[in-house]
């Protein structure tokens, strides 16, 4: 027998618009599109609700602007017209000098890669300098694969020790493939207390932390965590479902005022002031290696140009979804990999010239 086509409008009955919380998942229709007005319901972005909505699409009914500004809410979507606003057309008497210095700690042995893909993306989202902290067997490798950034080498054959005079610098990030030995973790705890920018932190500089919480408190204020949700349970313990989760995400963006982007699909971003942005951009093919390590070259980026720590996290996230959305189109969600990201960031910063997107 066929099944019949299900098609939910506004929202699929039995499904809360927010918190779901001790639903009963078997109450819930199943449709295979839901036809929605105006806004999407935040229940939309959590996984554990896709096999309810099926394929979604926002109608537009015409409520007046007016009424829609004046409507108070923590929660937004990230668009391409506020990412517009923050990147900025260039002087035409700027140099590399004004678009900031930026210092990257990446890399240890068996995962130089990571240091690679952080540091291209980085220099392709317009920093105008870049050094790239790598030990001291990375030497070669970063500067024979990525000959625009500058090199300081740790003391350390294989692994992160130490870091260079901080006050060089515009913007720093960390966490890359630097792996979690002992000396590492003693040197992120170093680096977290000497260091008067705010920081990217990500990838094995997360892990650290999880596993040394009462530094959280000491991380520079507006400093930009980028956990997947495994590093994001490492750093605040389980939670029953993701709206809980992102209700966790806003406490602690609050509580050590950093802003908290949580990848996924429809990537989330907290800040201090205990909002939430919900990334419009992005595609299952980015659910690849190295993937992460490319957004966090991508922030650093936008942050050593002088953008602020929120809006680099928000047109951050963006830019690198829609370069992956664009790469997506030549290369499919299959054969999509981290590099691709990178090699199409220069459509997506041109894009957002055009009326795409």
């Amino acid at each position: 027998m066929t099944k019949n086509m299900v098609i939910s409008i506004d929202i699929p009955s039995g499904l809360m618009g927010e918190d779901n919380t001790g639903n009963i998942s078997d109450n819930i229709i199943q449709a295979d599109f839901t036809l929605t007005f105006q806004f999407p319901k935040i229940s939309f972005f959590f996984a554990e609700n896709e096999k309810n909505l099926g394929i979604w699409e926002v109608l537009p009914i015409r409520l007046h602007p007016d009424g829609i500004a004046q409507t108070l809410t923590d929660f937004r979507l990230i668009e391409k017209e506020e990412i517009q606003q923050i990147i900025q057309k260039r002087s035409r008497f700027g140099h590399k000098g004004t678009y900031g210095h930026a210092l990257l700690i990446a890399g240890s042995f068996g995962k130089m890669g990571a240091a690679i893909l952080a540091s291209k993306a980085c220099l392709r989202s317009g920093a105008g300098l870049l050094t790239t902290h790598v030990p001291h067997f990375g030497y070669q490798i970063i500067q024979t694969a990525v000959p625009e950034a500058m090199a300081s080498v740790d003391q350390h054959d294989s692994i992160f020790t130490e870091f260079p005079d901080l006050s060089h610098f515009s913007a720093i990030g960390v966490g890359p493939g630097i792996d979690q030995k002992t000396n590492t973790k003693r040197a992120i705890n170093e680096l977290i207390e000497r260091s008067k920018l705010p920081l990217v932190i990500d990838a094995d500089a997360l892990n650290i932390l999880a596993e040394n919480k009462t530094w959280l408190e000491k991380l520079p204020e507006k400093s930009i965590l980028t956990p997947h949700p495994g590093e994001f349970k490492r750093l605040v313990g389980e939670t029953e479902n993701s709206y809980i989760r992102i209700q966790k995400q806003i406490e602690f963006s609050k509580k050590y005022k950093v802003i908290v982007v949580l990848k996924g699909a429809f990537t989330s971003v907290s800040t201090p002031d205990g909002k939430l942005y919900f990334n419009s951009t992005g595609n299952p093919g980015m659910a690849t290696a190295g993937s992460g390590d490319v957004l966090t070259g991508i922030i650093l980026g936008l942050l050593a140009q002088g953008i602020s720590s929120e809006n680099a996290a928000l047109a951050g996230v963006y830019m690198h979804g829609l370069s992956g959305d664009l790469a997506v189109l030549q290369n499919s969600e299959f054969s999509l990999v981290a590099g691709d990201i990178v090699k199409f960031l220069g459509k997506a910063f041109l894009s957002l010239k055009s009326g795409s997107k």
